[in-house]
């Protein structure tokens, strides 16, 4: 079954109801809303979360679905924790999240919770403790075990309902990219920076076109707020390494990384470089890089990132020893390979600004994107197009001279816009792959790509309002997502069913039978509500005897 022949009779829908009883009940529970992006901007997602209300309202509840714009919807979601009940949501393949601590710690870690990743604010002190100890075991086998404990514990827990992921969908224009010149980074596809310092323009032509689906919201080195974000932030800000196509980390700003014991790492800084005003950039810049996040609470995103460094000290004109508080077995990748180097000179005085005040720096507005990465902004509009140019001067200048990132929402019109030659890469796909797959066929210009998503698309409910703060309440509902029907139907197959933070396109880590392992099926969810004290009366699902409904519906 696919998405061309899914058809969803009246018959199927036919709402179920927990049998009546003489007992006595709580409240009924309010009607629930989930929030997403509009239809045209991403149809599988869209598509997806209408199947999952189909399903729930045959369990007695009242469920609707708010499109919401990009903006608004991030805004609604993040900053205003205690007002929302569920909502699509993704996130992203990055190159830091080839290690499974990006995810394992920072979505669900209690720490994050205030204004971090886990804004779902799932709190449980078993999970607190495996995602500690796998950052600090060095041994890879006993570091995969509690990996793997930490994804049945999230299976056990439902903080998500987990639905795919996304198989990456690219394509581009071959007598403008020359063939082969594009990299294929595991978990990632071709859309990566690999690519864009090394794709060779053919013809003419000296820039690389691309798509994005969403606007960004800043282009800021202390806030990623979204996939479109961080693919921009990468190319401007450098890093001491990046994640090299192989999925390891890399030396990139630093010359060389070397560990002189578990908790002691000596960095070396490349000779010459400097941020695009044509500044040096110094050690002074990098320890700053380093402290601001964890200042306070200025930059909440990436502090759990430098949260075991214990100190930083110059060692000579290039180096710095980083001393932390206790191993961490993806330091490389979860600290050196994410913090972007930012000039001490701008942004120490924007730091102290901030200091104490309850605005973070998330809401600083860049007006001078300055690093030392391979590209500088040259012309930015959020929601229309974002241009870099080419860095002459750094070590590894890329071979185009522009990127050019177009923001197009609909889908429709990508595909129109790449069979066109209006962009040579498409980048950022939602629509039907099946019809990039035809355009192909049709267009022999045309080459396409696809990989299986370090990432995942996932409905998230709301711990902090009733009744998501209930596991068997999750659990039941988890148990009415079809996720192979998912993958097949709303993904049109270009997908791989989900029920953990750690993707297959990481094996290593990956828990084998993870999907399998989530409750499934009408009579399952039946149970699991029954069980936990919940009725339906007159068609309405109930809380269980003495429970009140504490949480008004915003």
């Amino acid at each position: 079954m696919n998405r061309r022949s899914l058809l969803l009779s009246g018959a199927a829908l036919a709402a179920f109801a927990l049998p009546a009883v003489a007992q006595a009940v709580g409240d009924p529970i309010r009607k629930l809303a989930i929030i997403s992006r509009p239809q045209s901007n991403n149809p599988q997602a869209w598509q997806a979360a209408e199947m999952i209300v189909q399903e729930w309202r045959k369990l007695g509840l009242d469920v609707e679905l708010r499109p919401m714009p990009r903006q608004q919807h991030s805004d609604v979601v993040w900053r205003q924790r205690e007002a929302w009940d569920m909502t699509m949501w993704q996130m992203v393949g990055r190159p830091e999240r080839s290690d499974p601590d990006e995810f394992l710690f920072n979505l669900f870690h209690s720490t994050t919770a205030p204004t971090g990743f886990n804004f779902v604010g799932w709190i449980s002190p078993e999970y607190d403790r495996l995602a500690e100890a796998q950052r600090r075991e060095a041994d890879p086998a006993k570091r995969q075990a509690l990996v793997r404990q930490a994804q049945d514990l999230v299976n056990a827990n439902q903080p998500y309902a987990f639905l795919v992921h996304p198989e990456q969908v690219h394509a581009y224009n071959k007598t403008q990219l020359k063939q082969g010149s594009l990299v294929n980074q595991a978990g990632l596809g071709l859309r990566n920076i690999w690519t864009y310092l090394g794709v060779e323009p053919v013809g003419a032509r000296k820039d690389l076109v691309l798509n994005a689906s969403e606007p960004l919201l800043a282009i800021h080195p202390f806030w990623i707020s979204g996939a479109t974000d961080s693919w921009t932030t990468e190319l401007i800000w450098d890093r001491l390494m990046r994640i090299g196509p192989d999925g390891r980390p890399m030396p990139w700003s630093a010359e060389s990384v070397t560990w002189a014991n578990p908790t002691t790492v000596d960095v070396v800084l490349r000779a010459g470089q400097t941020w695009h005003d044509g500044t040096p950039l110094t050690t002074d810049d990098v320890i700053f890089s380093f402290t601001a996040p964890g200042v306070g609470n200025e930059a909440p995103m990436y502090r759990p990132f430098v949260a075991n460094i214990a100190s930083m000290e110059k060692q000579g004109e290039r180096g710095i020893r980083f001393t932390l508080k206790q191993p961490e077995a993806a330091f490389e990748t979860a600290t050196f390979s994410k913090i972007n180097l930012v000039p001490k000179a701008f942004w120490e005085p924007v730091l102290k600004e901030y200091e104490g005040k309850p605005e973070n720096l998330e809401r600083f507005v860049v007006e001078r994107a300055i690093g030392s990465g391979p590209f500088k902004v040259a012309r930015a509009r959020l929601n229309e197009e974002i241009v870099l140019e080419r860095n002459a001067t750094h070590w590894a200048a890329p071979k185009i001279d522009r990127w050019i990132l177009r923001i197009t929402p609909n889908v429709e019109a990508v595909l129109g816009m790449l069979n066109r030659g209006e962009i040579n890469f498409m980048a950022d796909y939602t629509g039907d792959p099946e019809l990039v797959e035809d355009l192909v066929k049709r267009n022999q210009n045309l080459v396409m790509n696809k990989a299986v998503d370090v990432g995942f698309q996932f409905l998230a409910w709301n711990h902090r309002r009733p009744p998501f703060n209930d596991p068997a309440f999750r659990r039941a509902l988890s148990a009415l997502v079809d996720r192979d029907q998912m993958a097949n139907a709303a993904w049109n197959g270009f997908a791989v069913p989900a029920n953990s933070h750690v993707s297959p396109a990481l094996p290593f880590w990956h828990r084998d039978g993870i999907v399998a392992a989530a409750p499934k099926g009408l009579e399952t969810a039946r149970k699991i509500l029954a069980d936990a004290g919940y009725r339906v009366v007159n068609g309405r699902l109930h809380y269980p005897a003495g429970v009140r409904e504490t949480t008004a519906v915003q």
